[in-house]
């Protein structure tokens, strides 16, 4: 199997999707573009490209759309109604699924109702595989080393700000609904939801960045993807206050085009934490565009898949599915990650609630 092959992007026509078409193309395979608006399909495809129309709430256009196809990629949110009906269209279609889900839920279920199912076929599924849930996790096990188990994970997201797409909003509304407006951690080994409300911590992140105000359990897809594979009782994920504060204002506009890629001038720098008896080791990546680099994160999965670079079957985050130090490596053009060493915990602000 080579360059191309035909690779199915569910939802090939939204932000992050058209990222998806662009890194397809760039690594020589052929997308098959899908989603459930033939016209933004074809309005959206480049001269070469089939666009194939597909509903979640009708499978056999789902089969029509996969049909042919070696992989497919859902980049399509809500993932709490997309996600179960194109996993099962990949798993009629004997194919492997990836998405880029940051819902926590909607990831969550995936492992639960998915699991045996996708093992027993003998193909593979990944949910998360973008920079919430994915990353971190590929960070996280990369950091570990040779450790098989460990008492906390950190993981803090320093992005310069956050300009939703109109996808994030959507899939934000559907997880507090599902939650019933609380809030969720993963402690003691398991989700736990809460009312308490948000507090903000200093976190002495690397230069250039330095320490900054950040939002504590302002918790993403990471509490799922890292315990799924690794004994961790306790995983706590940060967000700086200005990105914190963007997604929480309603009149945050969708992130622009700056660059001749259509990256946003969007920054991020990722600073995980891991601890284990006295011990401490850490990761640090830094890129640009939130949604832009979940692409090559997504694309790289289906190459190191369809070429047979993989460590399982079955559900399995990226730090399960892949060998996570070889897989950053293979991002460096996208993500600068680096290793170093820090003592000492982060220290909490003298401030109070958001």
């Amino acid at each position: 199997m080579g360059p191309g092959q035909k690779v199915a992007v569910f939802g090939a026509y939204g932000h992050t999707g058209r990222f998806v078409v662009a890194e397809l193309l760039e690594r020589g395979f052929v997308p098959v573009l899908s989603g459930r608006d033939a016209e933004k399909l074809r309005a959206s495809a480049a001269p070469g490209l089939e666009p194939r129309p597909a509903s979640v709430d009708d499978a056999a256009s789902l089969d029509r759309a996969l049909a042919g196809t070696a992989a497919v990629i859902n980049a399509a949110g809500p993932f709490a109604t997309t996600a179960a009906p194109v996993i099962e269209a990949a798993l009629r279609a004997g194919i492997p699924y990836v998405d880029v889900a940051a819902e926590i839920e909607a990831n969550d279920d995936t492992f639960t109702h998915f699991t045996d199912r996708a093992r027993a076929a003998g193909t593979l599924v990944v949910p998360a595989m973008a920079f919430y849930g994915g990353l971190g996790d590929l960070l996280v096990t990369a950091a570990m080393g040779d450790w098989t188990s460990a008492d906390e994970v950190h993981i803090a997201y320093g992005l310069n700000g956050w300009h939703p797409t109109a996808g994030t909003r959507v899939a934000g509304e559907v997880s507090r609904e599902r939650r019933g407006g609380r809030r969720v951690r993963f402690a003691k080994g398991r989700l736990e939801y809460h009312d308490d409300a948000p507090t903000v911590v200093d976190w002495p992140f690397p230069e250039p960045l330095g320490t900054r105000p950040v939002v504590a359990e302002f918790t993403m897809a990471d509490v799922v993807t890292v315990p799924s594979h690794l004994t961790v009782p306790e995983v706590r994920t940060y967000m700086t206050t200005e990105a914190a504060r963007d997604i929480a204002t309603p009149d945050t506009p969708a992130p622009t085009a700056a660059d001749e890629r259509g990256r946003s001038d969007q920054t991020f720098l990722v600073d995980v934490v891991v601890r284990s008896a006295g011990r401490e080791r850490r990761a640090v990546a830094r890129g640009r565009d939130i949604y832009a680099v979940s692409a090559p994160l997504a694309v790289e999965a289906v190459r190191r898949i369809l070429t047979g670079r993989t460590r399982t079957v079955g559900v399995a985050s990226a730090g399960a599915a892949f060998d996570a130090a070889d897989f950053l490596g293979a991002l460096a053009a996208q993500v600068s990650v680096g290793f170093p060493r820090r003592q000492g915990p982060p220290r909490k602000a003298p401030g109070q609630a958001l």
